[in-house]
């Protein structure tokens, strides 16, 4: 009869062994990079009250999240999205009004998938924010940190797509669409439906500049180059026109950082998270799925903590990124030097001294007691033959 207490529930897993030792090693090689830009980590609670995540903050939908109540009534929470507790937390014990404050974090986020989709409901996230400046310069920074930790970790083909949260509050502003519609084309867009929205589109008789604007929504643009038609019609609309001045300064101070070639324009580009303000982002390669990084600004998400602070943010999807790394068979891990020491209970003395005395110069070491009536040494030696071997001999 099958043990059930063997296995996990729906959507979580272990992860154990060599899997294990490589999703530690690449979080470590990307805590180097963000720390390298001047971040400090922060912790927030695994679980936080209903609000931080409600529907107001434009965070995960309710039926996704696991809730639960504590001993007073409250609802509470797992947190789906780090970023609001972070937000709520910078609120409380920093001086952003002040000046910038630049966090980062690693934690695990849960979310309540349907089964039928087949992710993860409990997944690792190591993500950065950087509150208190709403620069261009700070977008670049993000950008290129993002570039910088998957670089760290070995990726070398990966594409970072980006677009801008108000070009599409820009065109549906010019186009006169209520909310009903609003959410409408939104929805197909996160579909991926382009022939859906063309066809919502042309319901609506709107002029052909427009039209036109609309049909980037479809479109990647390796460079800004490739939309400088769009300028031209952009000028009689001066939202959609800053969107697009906006990323054309942002490619070129990413060419300065010298990252501009592992980015594209996704002008489509829309979360399902609604805190977003300016510009969001996605990161991609082969062997995943899902994004492996998502980001944007959030100028205005403080303020439901009560302090009015831009800022802008990504969060690196551990679990994704250790599967594309697994699949296209990268693997930067050093091998570590590892010291087997066998002994017998004879010689317990003098194997534990060589033992700390290795530990103390930095070695890793294993002691293994022998039990030869059931082993002699030679089958240790087959066993540790990719490992640094002593042999304490002893009254066997």
């Amino acid at each position: 009869m099958e043990n059930k207490l063997l296995h996990t529930p729906e959507g979580v897993r272990d992860i154990y062994n060599d899997e294990c030792e490589k999703k530690q090693f690449i979080l470590s090689e990307m805590r180097k990079v963000i720390h390298s830009y001047g971040y400090r980590f922060i912790e927030t609670p695994t679980f936080e009250f209903f609000d931080i995540f409600g529907k107001e903050v434009g965070t995960t939908p309710s039926k996704d999240l696991y809730k639960f109540f504590d001993r007073e009534g409250n609802t509470l929470v797992l947190r789906p999205d780090i970023t609001p507790s972070v937000a709520r937390a910078a609120s409380k014990y920093f001086p952003i009004d002040k000046k910038p404050v630049r966090l980062c974090y690693e934690g695990n986020v849960f979310i309540n998938n349907n089964s039928y989709q087949g992710r993860l409901k409990e997944s690792t996230q190591l993500g950065v924010e950087f509150i208190g400046e709403n620069s261009i310069d700070a977008d670049s920074e993000i950008i290129a940190m993002v570039v910088k930790n998957l670089l760290k970790v070995g990726l070398e083909e990966f594409q970072i797509s980006i677009g801008h949260a108000e070009l599409f509050r820009g065109l549906v502003k010019e186009a006169g669409f209520d909310e009903e519609q609003t959410e409408r084309l939104r929805n197909l867009i996160l579909n991926k439906n382009f022939f859906g929205v063309d066809e919502f589109i042309e319901r609506f008789h709107l002029p052909d500049s427009l039209v036109t604007l609309f049909d980037l929504l479809g479109k990647m643009y390796a460079t800004p180059k490739e939309w400088a038609y769009a300028l031209d019609l952009a000028k009689d609309y001066p939202e959609i026109e800053d969107a697009l001045m906006y990323m054309k300064k942002l490619y070129e101070i990413l060419e300065i950082y010298g990252v501009s070639k592992y980015v594209s324009f996704e002008m489509g580009l829309i979360s399902s998270y609604q805190y977003y303000t300016g510009i969001l982002f996605s990161g991609y390669t082969f062997g995943s799925g899902e994004p492996i990084v998502k980001g944007g600004r959030y100028d205005g998400l403080l303020s439901y903590f009560g302090k009015e602070a831009p800022a802008i943010g990504f969060a690196l999807m551990v679990d994704q990124l250790l599967i594309a790394l697994e699949r296209q068979n990268i693997n930067l891990q050093k091998p570590i030097e590892q010291e087997v020491i066998l002994y017998t209970k004879e010689n317990r003395k003098i194997a534990v001294a060589t033992a700390e005395e290795l530990r103390n110069h930095g070695k890793v070491v294993t002691m293994v007691r022998m039990d030869l009536t059931n082993r002699c040494v030679d089958d240790y030696q087959k066993e540790y033959a990719t490992k640094s071997l002593t042999v304490l001999d002893g009254e066997l």
